[in-house]
Protein backbone atom coordinates (compact mmCIF):
# COMPACT_ATOMS: atom_id res chain seq x y z
CA UNK A 1 0.00 0.00 0.00
CA UNK A 2 1.51 3.12 -1.41
CA UNK A 3 2.10 5.83 1.40
CA UNK A 4 1.11 9.41 0.80
CA UNK A 5 1.80 12.42 3.67
CA UNK A 6 0.23 15.97 3.50
CA UNK A 7 2.24 18.79 4.58
CA UNK A 8 -0.43 21.40 5.35
CA UNK A 9 -0.21 24.41 7.80
CA UNK A 10 -3.25 24.21 9.41
CA UNK A 11 -5.60 21.68 10.36
CA UNK A 12 -8.94 23.80 9.54
CA UNK A 13 -7.25 24.11 5.76
CA UNK A 14 -6.60 20.50 5.67
CA UNK A 15 -10.07 19.57 6.29
CA UNK A 16 -11.92 22.84 4.21
CA UNK A 17 -9.49 22.06 0.90
CA UNK A 18 -8.04 18.58 1.21
CA UNK A 19 -9.96 16.34 3.09
CA UNK A 20 -12.11 14.59 0.43
CA UNK A 21 -9.40 14.61 -1.63
CA UNK A 22 -7.45 12.62 0.80
CA UNK A 23 -10.54 10.37 1.84
CA UNK A 24 -10.64 9.48 -1.82
CA UNK A 25 -7.16 8.69 -2.11
CA UNK A 26 -7.33 6.57 1.12
CA UNK A 27 -10.41 4.93 -1.12
CA UNK A 28 -8.07 4.52 -4.01
CA UNK A 29 -5.86 2.42 -2.35
CA UNK A 30 -3.62 4.80 -0.06
CA UNK A 31 -2.17 4.98 3.33
CA UNK A 32 -2.69 8.85 3.84
CA UNK A 33 -0.46 10.81 6.68
CA UNK A 34 -1.61 14.49 7.30
CA UNK A 35 1.67 16.62 8.74
CA UNK A 36 -0.21 19.88 10.11
CA UNK A 37 -0.56 22.16 13.29
CA UNK A 38 -3.37 19.95 15.23
CA UNK A 39 -5.68 22.88 17.13
CA UNK A 40 -9.32 21.49 16.49
CA UNK A 41 -9.60 19.29 13.62
CA UNK A 42 -7.48 16.17 14.47
CA UNK A 43 -10.28 14.18 15.76
CA UNK A 44 -12.00 15.22 12.29
CA UNK A 45 -8.87 13.95 10.35
CA UNK A 46 -8.60 10.46 12.22
CA UNK A 47 -12.45 9.90 12.03
CA UNK A 48 -11.82 10.37 8.39
CA UNK A 49 -9.69 6.81 8.18
CA UNK A 50 -6.50 9.14 7.77
CA UNK A 51 -3.35 9.36 10.58
CA UNK A 52 -2.42 12.82 11.58
CA UNK A 53 1.04 14.03 12.94
CA UNK A 54 1.39 17.45 14.84
CA UNK A 55 3.34 19.42 12.94
CA UNK A 56 4.13 23.49 13.66
CA UNK A 57 4.75 26.10 10.96
CA UNK A 58 4.87 29.47 11.49
CA UNK A 59 2.79 31.35 9.05
CA UNK A 60 3.66 34.97 9.67
CA UNK A 61 6.79 35.21 7.15
CA UNK A 62 9.38 33.50 5.49
CA UNK A 63 12.35 34.06 8.22
CA UNK A 64 15.01 32.28 6.51
CA UNK A 65 16.13 30.27 10.47
CA UNK A 66 12.85 29.46 11.08
CA UNK A 67 12.75 27.83 7.17
CA UNK A 68 15.33 25.76 7.69
CA UNK A 69 14.26 24.31 10.96
CA UNK A 70 11.01 23.46 9.59
CA UNK A 71 12.87 21.94 6.58
CA UNK A 72 14.90 19.77 9.47
CA UNK A 73 12.23 18.96 11.62
CA UNK A 74 10.19 17.48 7.90
CA UNK A 75 13.36 16.03 6.72
CA UNK A 76 13.18 13.72 9.78
CA UNK A 77 9.88 13.20 9.37
CA UNK A 78 10.65 12.15 5.87
CA UNK A 79 13.35 9.75 6.96
CA UNK A 80 10.59 8.02 9.76
CA UNK A 81 7.57 7.42 7.67
CA UNK A 82 9.23 6.97 4.32
CA UNK A 83 6.33 7.96 2.62
CA UNK A 84 5.93 6.90 -1.31
CA UNK A 85 4.38 10.56 -2.44
CA UNK A 86 5.03 13.92 0.25
CA UNK A 87 2.16 16.22 -0.93
CA UNK A 88 3.08 19.73 -0.16
CA UNK A 89 -0.05 22.42 0.29
CA UNK A 90 0.64 26.04 -0.18
CA UNK A 91 3.75 28.45 -0.72
CA UNK A 92 5.53 27.74 2.66
CA UNK A 93 5.16 24.15 2.95
CA UNK A 94 6.51 24.00 -0.37
CA UNK A 95 9.70 25.60 0.04
CA UNK A 96 9.76 23.87 3.49
CA UNK A 97 8.75 20.62 2.36
CA UNK A 98 11.04 21.21 -0.67
CA UNK A 99 14.13 21.43 1.22
CA UNK A 100 13.46 18.85 3.51
CA UNK A 101 12.57 16.46 0.62
CA UNK A 102 16.52 17.62 -1.07
CA UNK A 103 17.84 16.29 2.54
CA UNK A 104 15.86 13.44 2.90
CA UNK A 105 16.63 11.84 -0.35
CA UNK A 106 12.53 12.13 -1.28
CA UNK A 107 11.81 12.46 -5.11
CA UNK A 108 8.35 11.85 -5.53
CA UNK A 109 7.00 15.06 -4.66
CA UNK A 110 3.61 16.80 -5.58
CA UNK A 111 3.48 20.83 -5.02
CA UNK A 112 0.36 22.34 -4.82
CA UNK A 113 1.06 26.13 -5.20
CA UNK A 114 -2.55 27.37 -3.98
CA UNK A 115 -1.28 31.22 -5.25
CA UNK A 116 1.36 33.03 -4.92
CA UNK A 117 1.15 34.60 -1.99
CA UNK A 118 1.61 37.82 0.02
CA UNK A 119 4.73 38.01 -1.39
CA UNK A 120 4.22 38.70 -4.79
CA UNK A 121 0.74 40.94 -4.46
CA UNK A 122 0.83 44.02 -6.71
CA UNK A 123 3.65 46.07 -4.99
CA UNK A 124 4.95 43.50 -2.94
CA UNK A 125 7.07 43.24 0.18
CA UNK A 126 10.34 41.67 1.55
CA UNK A 127 11.91 42.28 -1.72
CA UNK A 128 14.95 40.36 -0.54
CA UNK A 129 13.21 37.22 0.13
CA UNK A 130 10.96 37.47 -2.88
CA UNK A 131 14.19 37.21 -5.08
CA UNK A 132 15.66 34.22 -2.85
CA UNK A 133 11.94 32.16 -3.21
CA UNK A 134 11.95 33.13 -7.01
CA UNK A 135 15.69 31.22 -7.44
CA UNK A 136 14.71 28.79 -4.86
CA UNK A 137 11.68 27.76 -6.39
CA UNK A 138 12.63 26.24 -9.39
CA UNK A 139 15.68 23.95 -7.73
CA UNK A 140 13.07 22.66 -5.12
CA UNK A 141 10.03 22.05 -8.09
CA UNK A 142 11.85 19.98 -10.23
CA UNK A 143 11.86 16.78 -7.98
CA UNK A 144 8.60 16.31 -8.90
CA UNK A 145 5.26 17.56 -10.43
CA UNK A 146 3.90 21.20 -9.41
CA UNK A 147 -0.02 21.61 -9.48
CA UNK A 148 -1.30 24.89 -9.73
CA UNK A 149 -4.63 26.73 -10.25
CA UNK A 150 -4.50 29.10 -12.53
CA UNK A 151 -2.65 29.96 -15.94
CA UNK A 152 -1.10 32.95 -14.50
CA UNK A 153 0.81 31.14 -11.68
CA UNK A 154 2.33 28.64 -14.47
CA UNK A 155 3.49 31.64 -16.35
CA UNK A 156 5.08 33.23 -13.34
CA UNK A 157 6.49 29.55 -12.13
CA UNK A 158 8.14 29.11 -16.00
CA UNK A 159 9.13 32.99 -15.70
CA UNK A 160 10.89 32.05 -12.42
CA UNK A 161 13.17 28.96 -14.68
CA UNK A 162 10.42 26.36 -14.00
CA UNK A 163 9.79 23.43 -16.91
CA UNK A 164 6.57 23.46 -18.03
CA UNK A 165 6.86 19.65 -18.45
CA UNK A 166 6.63 19.88 -14.35
CA UNK A 167 3.40 21.82 -14.16
CA UNK A 168 -0.41 20.52 -14.11
CA UNK A 169 -3.38 23.35 -14.06
CA UNK A 170 -5.70 21.72 -12.11
CA UNK A 171 -8.53 24.85 -10.73
CA UNK A 172 -8.45 24.98 -7.26
CA UNK A 173 -9.91 21.97 -4.82
CA UNK A 174 -13.44 22.05 -6.08
CA UNK A 175 -16.65 22.52 -4.68
CA UNK A 176 -19.38 20.21 -3.66
CA UNK A 177 -22.20 21.23 -5.76
CA UNK A 178 -24.44 18.66 -3.65
CA UNK A 179 -23.80 20.87 -0.28
CA UNK A 180 -23.80 23.91 -2.24
CA UNK A 181 -26.58 24.66 -3.73
CA UNK A 182 -29.51 27.62 -4.46
CA UNK A 183 -31.36 28.74 -1.75
CA UNK A 184 -33.06 31.52 -1.68
CA UNK A 185 -32.49 34.47 0.95
CA UNK A 186 -34.66 34.55 4.08
CA UNK A 187 -34.53 38.09 4.53
CA UNK A 188 -36.61 40.77 2.18
CA UNK A 189 -33.33 43.24 2.68
CA UNK A 190 -30.86 42.93 0.15
CA UNK A 191 -27.50 41.62 1.55
CA UNK A 192 -23.63 42.25 -0.08
CA UNK A 193 -21.91 39.39 1.39
CA UNK A 194 -17.68 39.50 1.34
CA UNK A 195 -16.43 36.18 3.01
CA UNK A 196 -12.84 35.24 3.53
CA UNK A 197 -9.97 35.23 5.88
CA UNK A 198 -10.47 38.79 7.00
CA UNK A 199 -7.34 40.14 5.23
CA UNK A 200 -6.15 43.40 3.65
CA UNK A 201 -4.87 41.31 0.49
CA UNK A 202 -8.54 39.83 -0.05
CA UNK A 203 -9.89 43.68 -0.55
CA UNK A 204 -11.11 43.99 2.62
CA UNK A 205 -10.88 47.43 2.90
CA UNK A 206 -11.88 48.22 -0.43
CA UNK A 207 -15.27 46.60 0.38
CA UNK A 208 -15.49 48.49 3.39
CA UNK A 209 -15.20 51.45 1.32
CA UNK A 210 -17.62 50.94 -1.16
CA UNK A 211 -20.13 50.19 1.82
CA UNK A 212 -19.36 53.65 3.20
CA UNK A 213 -20.29 55.22 -0.66
CA UNK A 214 -23.42 53.33 -0.86
CA UNK A 215 -24.98 53.73 2.56
CA UNK A 216 -27.83 55.19 1.52
CA UNK A 217 -28.95 51.99 -0.42
CA UNK A 218 -31.39 49.63 1.34
CA UNK A 219 -28.96 47.05 1.63
CA UNK A 220 -27.11 45.25 4.15
CA UNK A 221 -23.00 44.62 4.05
CA UNK A 222 -21.72 41.72 5.53
CA UNK A 223 -18.55 40.49 6.63
CA UNK A 224 -17.85 36.84 6.82
CA UNK A 225 -14.90 35.49 8.44
CA UNK A 226 -12.44 35.23 11.61
CA UNK A 227 -9.42 37.22 12.75
CA UNK A 228 -5.83 35.50 11.43
CA UNK A 229 -3.09 36.44 14.07
CA UNK A 230 -1.01 34.67 12.51
CA UNK A 231 -0.92 36.21 9.05
CA UNK A 232 0.97 39.60 8.71
CA UNK A 233 -2.15 40.93 6.27
CA UNK A 234 -5.04 40.29 8.81
CA UNK A 235 -7.69 42.70 10.24
CA UNK A 236 -7.52 43.78 13.44
CA UNK A 237 -10.54 42.44 15.77
CA UNK A 238 -10.73 46.21 16.83
CA UNK A 239 -10.56 47.44 13.40
CA UNK A 240 -13.65 45.17 12.54
CA UNK A 241 -15.84 46.45 15.55
CA UNK A 242 -15.19 49.97 14.73
CA UNK A 243 -16.38 49.46 11.41
CA UNK A 244 -19.94 47.40 12.88
CA UNK A 245 -19.74 50.50 15.76
CA UNK A 246 -19.71 53.22 12.77
CA UNK A 247 -22.79 51.22 11.21
CA UNK A 248 -20.70 50.67 8.09
CA UNK A 249 -20.88 46.97 7.78
CA UNK A 250 -22.06 43.70 9.72
CA UNK A 251 -19.60 41.06 10.75
CA UNK A 252 -20.85 37.65 11.26
CA UNK A 253 -17.87 35.99 12.55
CA UNK A 254 -16.58 32.66 11.49
CA UNK A 255 -19.83 30.56 10.15
CA UNK A 256 -19.18 26.77 10.42
CA UNK A 257 -22.48 26.24 7.75
CA UNK A 258 -20.52 28.28 4.60
CA UNK A 259 -23.41 26.40 2.79
CA UNK A 260 -26.45 28.25 4.54
CA UNK A 261 -24.66 31.66 4.92
CA UNK A 262 -24.32 32.09 1.87
CA UNK A 263 -27.62 31.37 1.08
CA UNK A 264 -28.68 34.69 2.68
CA UNK A 265 -26.83 37.14 0.41
CA UNK A 266 -28.22 38.50 -2.99
CA UNK A 267 -24.95 39.56 -4.27
CA UNK A 268 -21.44 38.09 -3.01
CA UNK A 269 -17.88 39.89 -3.17
CA UNK A 270 -13.93 38.87 -3.24
CA UNK A 271 -12.02 42.46 -4.49
CA UNK A 272 -9.17 40.20 -3.49
CA UNK A 273 -5.63 41.53 -4.85
CA UNK A 274 -4.32 37.95 -6.26
CA UNK A 275 -5.55 33.84 -5.59
CA UNK A 276 -4.99 30.64 -6.79
CA UNK A 277 -8.74 29.96 -7.58
CA UNK A 278 -10.46 31.30 -4.24
CA UNK A 279 -12.91 28.44 -3.01
CA UNK A 280 -15.45 30.90 -1.51
CA UNK A 281 -15.74 32.08 -5.09
CA UNK A 282 -16.63 28.84 -6.22
CA UNK A 283 -19.28 28.02 -3.28
CA UNK A 284 -20.84 31.19 -4.13
CA UNK A 285 -21.13 30.06 -7.29
CA UNK A 286 -22.44 26.39 -6.68
CA UNK A 287 -25.25 28.52 -4.40
CA UNK A 288 -25.71 30.36 -7.40
CA UNK A 289 -25.01 34.03 -6.66
CA UNK A 290 -24.19 36.58 -8.99
CA UNK A 291 -19.79 37.56 -7.87
CA UNK A 292 -18.24 40.73 -7.77
CA UNK A 293 -14.12 39.99 -8.03
CA UNK A 294 -11.07 42.10 -9.18
CA UNK A 295 -9.35 40.94 -12.71
CA UNK A 296 -6.96 39.50 -10.82
CA UNK A 297 -4.90 36.00 -11.41
CA UNK A 298 -7.09 33.14 -9.45
CA UNK A 299 -10.59 35.90 -9.46
CA UNK A 300 -10.95 35.99 -13.15
CA UNK A 301 -10.49 32.43 -13.53
CA UNK A 302 -14.05 32.08 -11.34
CA UNK A 303 -15.64 34.68 -12.66
CA UNK A 304 -16.04 36.14 -15.73
CA UNK A 305 -17.35 40.18 -16.61
CA UNK A 306 -21.02 40.10 -17.51
CA UNK A 307 -21.32 36.21 -17.46
CA UNK A 308 -21.40 34.68 -13.90
CA UNK A 309 -20.54 38.50 -12.30
CA UNK A 310 -18.94 41.31 -12.63
CA UNK A 311 -14.80 42.21 -12.63
CA UNK A 312 -13.01 45.56 -11.29
CA UNK A 313 -9.65 46.65 -11.12
CA UNK A 314 -7.44 45.42 -7.80
CA UNK A 315 -7.90 48.23 -5.28
CA UNK A 316 -10.27 50.20 -6.66
CA UNK A 317 -13.32 50.76 -4.13
CA UNK A 318 -15.37 53.29 -6.43
CA UNK A 319 -15.33 50.72 -9.17
CA UNK A 320 -16.73 47.89 -6.69
CA UNK A 321 -19.55 50.05 -5.24
CA UNK A 322 -20.51 50.91 -8.79
CA UNK A 323 -20.57 47.22 -10.03
CA UNK A 324 -22.56 46.01 -6.81
CA UNK A 325 -24.90 49.39 -7.11
CA UNK A 326 -25.37 47.56 -10.82
CA UNK A 327 -26.68 44.68 -9.49
CA UNK A 328 -28.79 45.92 -6.85
CA UNK A 329 -30.79 47.98 -9.34
CA UNK A 330 -30.95 44.87 -11.13
CA UNK A 331 -32.36 42.05 -10.36
CA UNK A 332 -33.19 40.07 -13.31
CA UNK A 333 -29.46 40.40 -14.04
CA UNK A 334 -28.70 39.44 -11.07
CA UNK A 335 -31.06 36.42 -11.68
CA UNK A 336 -29.59 35.64 -15.14
CA UNK A 337 -25.90 35.64 -13.34
CA UNK A 338 -26.66 33.87 -10.35
CA UNK A 339 -28.08 30.89 -12.79
CA UNK A 340 -24.37 31.07 -14.97
CA UNK A 341 -22.39 30.93 -11.74
CA UNK A 342 -24.38 27.47 -10.59
CA UNK A 343 -24.05 25.59 -14.49
CA UNK A 344 -20.51 26.60 -14.11
CA UNK A 345 -19.75 25.70 -11.23
CA UNK A 346 -21.25 21.95 -12.19
CA UNK A 347 -19.70 21.95 -15.02
CA UNK A 348 -15.94 23.53 -14.30
CA UNK A 349 -15.19 23.15 -11.20
CA UNK A 350 -16.60 20.33 -9.64
CA UNK A 351 -14.86 18.94 -6.21
CA UNK A 352 -14.89 15.38 -8.57
CA UNK A 353 -13.36 16.15 -11.42
CA UNK A 354 -10.74 17.93 -9.48
CA UNK A 355 -10.09 14.90 -6.97
CA UNK A 356 -9.98 12.54 -10.53
CA UNK A 357 -7.23 14.95 -12.12
CA UNK A 358 -5.23 15.18 -8.72
CA UNK A 359 -5.29 11.02 -8.37
CA UNK A 360 -3.89 11.20 -11.90
CA UNK A 361 -1.12 13.41 -10.73
CA UNK A 362 -0.42 10.76 -7.85
CA UNK A 363 -0.67 8.27 -10.48
CA UNK A 364 1.93 9.76 -12.52
CA UNK A 365 3.91 10.39 -10.09
CA UNK A 366 4.31 6.86 -8.48
CA UNK A 367 5.43 5.36 -12.67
Amino acid sequence: MPKLLFVVTEDWYFVSHRLPLAVAARDAGFEVLVATRLAQHGPEIEAAGLCATPFEMNRRGLNPIGLLREALALARLFRCERPDIVHLVALRPVVAGGLAACLAGVHRVVSAVTGMGFLFTEGGRLPWVRKVVQRLLPRLLARGLTIVQNEEDARQLQSFGLSRQRLRLIPGAGVDTGRFTPRSPSGHIPIVMMASRLLWDKGVGEFVAAARQLHDRHARFVLVGAVDADNPASITEAQLKQWVTEGVVEWWGHREDMAATLSEATVFCLPSYREGLPKVLLEAMACGKPCITTEAPGCRDAVRDGDNGLLVPVKDAEALAAAIARLLDDPTLCRRMGERSRQRAVEEFSQERVITDTLAVYREVLA
